[in-house]
């Protein structure tokens, strides 16, 4: 798969004399067989590790810590662990044996809260809880389980699913009324097969408000499945910025070019090129786009022009936070990515925790440059 980056600064030429040449995203088309999605439905790596104990609540939000609490009991109730990890082989012999009838509370619970607050973090964390083998409990964004609809068909997916204890949906999206009652009338279905919920979502059109999602629009958008969600409110600041410091300022083109070739396995392209090679990659292969990448180099970052490529931008900023993998860019900042237009209409939400994930990656890049 490694190829010299197609559309990289000039001063490749003079890096490339002592240094292997980085690959090109631009260069990557993946092809995703229907079994690796279903394969895939787990926490993705950033969240491999991640338990409720190593949860840091802020003290000042006393809801993040009522949350634990609900969520370590929710797990309990379906055979989990403690929050701690403590006493998970007993609920083992109750996994594996006939299947319980339904308890009579709600089935689900939906983490309702700003972005960078911690709900992926948690719903990760009530995944590891429950005691099953993966092919037993599933974890997967909004896009990822529509896209396994779209690979298996609506009814081979509900066969799939069905047998699971768990199905965690992160970032639920209300953005498309059609994917909604797809996803919908898929959930409803697996409830009625005993499956249990777990969700957070984005906000909806037009929800300008607090940066947050209201759990009452997401009850009233997923209509009968109301009743089986217990929604958990989570308040507080943006994580990934409580506490530190400033993102890096852009670096020049030669720097980054220079530690492209310097990082094994780094990849490098032009930031306008990028942004035209992810409109003929559909957004469920941007996983495989960025694998076994190390870090992630950009020169010339811009404005994003419109919105449909934007949204897929934010597609893939989620995909390399997931996998933490740095990004190391030129140009301008990456709280500049999106149009004042952008930031105030109904993706905002998307485009905010972007920038978020985004600025954490670039943090995580300094050690890049001087290498």
């Amino acid at each position: 798969m490694s190829t010299r980056a197609s559309h990289a600064s000039p001063a490749i030429t003079e890096a490339a004399s002592s240094e292997a040449a980085p690959v090109s995203l631009c260069v990557r088309e993946p092809h995703v067989p229907a079994d690796r999605l279903v394969a895939e439905m787990v926490p993705p790596p950033r969240f491999d590790s991640v338990r409720f104990d190593t949860y840091i609540p802020d003290p000042n939000q006393p809801s993040q810590t009522d949350a634990v609490k609900a969520l370590s009991s929710f797990a309990e109730g379906l055979g989990g662990a403690h929050a701690s990890g403590a006493g998970r082989r007993p609920g083992l012999s109750r996994w594996f044996a006939k299947k319980p009838a339904a308890p009579s509370g709600p089935r689900g619970v939906y983490l309702d809260g700003g972005y960078g607050v911690g709900k992926t973090h948690l719903l990760a964390s009530l995944w590891h809880a429950t005691p099953a083998e993966p092919g037993l409990k599933a974890f997967g964004t909004f896009v990822e389980l529509t896209n396994l609809v779209g690979a298996l068909g609506f009814q081979q997916t509900v066969r799939t699913l069905s047998g699971h204890r768990l199905l965690c949906i992160d970032e639920f999206e209300l953005d498309d009324p059609g994917d909604t009652v797809l996803v919908s009338s898929l959930l409803s279905r697996l409830v009625e097969e005993g499956v249990a919920l777990a969700a957070t979502s984005n906000t909806l059109p037009g929800k300008l408000g607090e940066g947050r999602f209201a759990a009452a629009d997401f009850l009233r958008e997923i209509q009968g499945l109301s009743a089986h969600f217990r929604p958990l409110r989570i308040d507080g600041e943006d994580y990934r910025h409580r506490g530190l410091p400033e993102a890096p300022a852009p670096y020049s083109d030669e720097q980054v070019t220079k530690a492209a070739y310097a990082t094994p396995g780094a990849s490098l392209d032009d930031f306008p090129h990028l942004l035209d090679h992810l409109a003929k990659v559909h957004p469920s292969r941007y996983g495989a786009l960025t694998d076994d990448l190390t870090a992630v180099c950009l020169t010339d970052v811009t404005a994003v022009p419109d919105q449909s490529t934007a949204l897929r931008l934010v597609v893939l900023a989620d995909r390399l936070y997931d996998r933490e993998v740095p990004v190391l860019a030129s140009g301008l900042p990456f709280d500049r990515l999106f149009s004042e237009e952008m930031l105030k209409g109904g993706y905002r939400k998307k485009y905010f925790r972007a920038i978020s994930r985004l600025t954490a990656l670039a943090r995580d890049a300094k050690g890049l440059v001087g290498q």
